[in-house]
């Protein structure tokens, strides 16, 4: 059993430091004017959109024989294919491979996937040495973090910060904190665990039933040196990640990167087709982990559409002001709100209430998943399961019967803009009211929209 998630508690810290919290709105709000720039310069952006929604939801309906057409194919290119019905066997998959080849250090390019299933942990704790290569990865890691964001891990962190973290772990001077120096030591410390690694592992970005073909996507080159040095290279996959044909991976290419960061393209697309030679070996484990049971969701089916850009996070007003590291899950944010639960209901109940209902989510998604409604359904779910707090609750049915009754609607108005009235501020703002604590009542209205509209309503 999870732990029981509440977004409210779990985000205080992070709104309750203001220069934080704006700089990481502003930071993630830059990032979302990129990506309009960059959607406005493509005439054919609906179109693309469009287009990809069409393809992703023509792959999950087939999804079994566009799988086995990519097993056949990868296969015949010399791949290894590993199938894992859940986060634990596909740990253990891995680590079978490790061990067959004796492997005690591994370098590690950036994987949600492998986040969603704890791998790291897992592998250190059968004496694996994992090396992240991700920078923004590697620095979260140094810290005994876990990634805020699925594009930019380290998001939530200062470069000052950086710096007493390199300071700490890489030698780096004491209180430095100049970019261009702090990337240079990176470099450096990376370079060392590339050449010592044993075997890469490597996320897929997506994957071709018809070639049997990978394509891992990275703006650092990372994934490219980590698969190239080492003799294996593990490629962990969500099932998901599959489109049917070579044509319909331009479509997705234009999307991610514009979507993702605002760039035209990401700056490293890296494909692979089988091992690199003879001597080599590519293993692809495909990975289930609840993916199937979600299939099986008509509501909320489309989620298995997302290709993981982030940029619902980026425009999200709640995720931008409470940091990722408040929904406490792999993939925070507004599709992670959505994924979430269909994970464990009880345990992430509070996360489809981490959402204004702005839609704003829903119209930056490169395809087209319906967010926000999906959030809405949730709540629905949750609502009929009884999974919300007696309070809220009680608060709903009293509003629902209130809605009903126009004649005790008016009757409680006029009593509230009285009382709104009369009352000292100490009896509306106090610590047993916690909607003002950062809030400030709306000022009594003299005169009712009703009564304005029927004095109105003949001229």
């Amino acid at each position: 059993m999870l732990p029981i998630i509440q977004h409210p508690a779990a985000a205080k810290e992070f709104v309750n430091d203001p220069n934080r919290s704006r700089w990481h709105d502003q930071a993630l709000w830059f990032v979302r004017s990129k990506r309009d720039k960059q959607a406005a310069s493509l005439p054919e952006w609906e179109y693309l959109r469009e287009t990809a929604s069409g393809i992703k939801t023509h792959t999950i309906a087939n999804l079994s024989h566009y799988l086995q057409e990519f097993e056949r194919n990868a296969t015949a290119r010399g791949a290894i294919v590993h199938w894992a019905r859940d986060a634990e066997h596909h740990n253990e998959i891995v680590l079978r491979i490790l061990q067959d080849h004796k492997t005690h250090r591994i370098v590690k390019s950036k994987s949600m996937l492998t986040e969603e299933c704890g791998l790291n942990h897992y592998l250190e704790d059968n004496g694996i040495d994992v090396v992240d290569t991700d920078l923004g990865e590697r620095i979260v890691q140094l810290r005994g973090e876990t990634p805020s964001h699925i594009v930019l891990p380290a998001i939530h962190i200062k470069k000052e910060e950086v710096g007493d973290t390199f300071h700490t772990h890489l030698g780096t001077d004491e209180g430095a904190s100049d970019p261009k120096y702090l990337a240079e030591a990176a470099r450096g410390h990376l370079r060392d665990k590339f050449l010592a690694g044993e075997i890469g592992i490597t996320g897929v970005n997506f994957a071709i039933a018809e070639t049997g073909g990978l394509v891992v996507c990275t703006n650092e080159g990372n994934a490219d040196l980590g698969t190239s040095l080492p003799r294996v290279h593990i490629a962990c996959m969500g099932i998901e990640k599959l489109l049917p044909r070579q044509r319909d991976l331009g479509v997705f290419t234009r999307l991610l990167a514009r979507s993702a960061t605002g760039q035209p393209i990401t700056s490293y697309t890296s494909h692979f087709n089988g091992p690199r030679d003879e001597n080599s070996e590519l293993h692809i484990v495909l990975v289930d982990n609840g993916r199937s049971r979600l299939r099986e969701s008509e509501t909320f089916r489309a989620a298995m559409h997302c290709i993981r850009c982030g940029a619902c996070m980026n425009t999200c007003p709640v995720y931008r002001r409470s940091g990722g590291h408040s929904y406490r899950a792999t993939v925070p944010g507004p599709i992670g709100s959505v994924l979430s639960p269909t994970r464990d209901q009880n345990s992430y109940k509070s996360l489809p209430y981490a959402c204004s209902l702005c839609g704003s989510c829903s119209d930056v998604c490169p395809v087209k998943i319906p967010l926000h409604h999906q959030l809405l359904a949730w709540r629905g779910e949750l609502v009929g399961k009884k999974l919300l707090p007696v309070s809220k609750r009680l608060a709903m049915r009293f509003a629902s019967y209130l809605f009903r009754f126009p004649a005790l609607f008016r009757m409680v108005g006029k009593v509230g803009r009285f009382t709104l009235r009369v009352l000292p501020r100490w009896a509306t703002h106090h610590r047993l009211n916690t909607w003002t604590i950062a809030r400030e009542l709306p000022e009594a209205p003299k005169e009712t929209f009703r009564d304005w509209h029927r004095r109105h309503r003949d001229h």
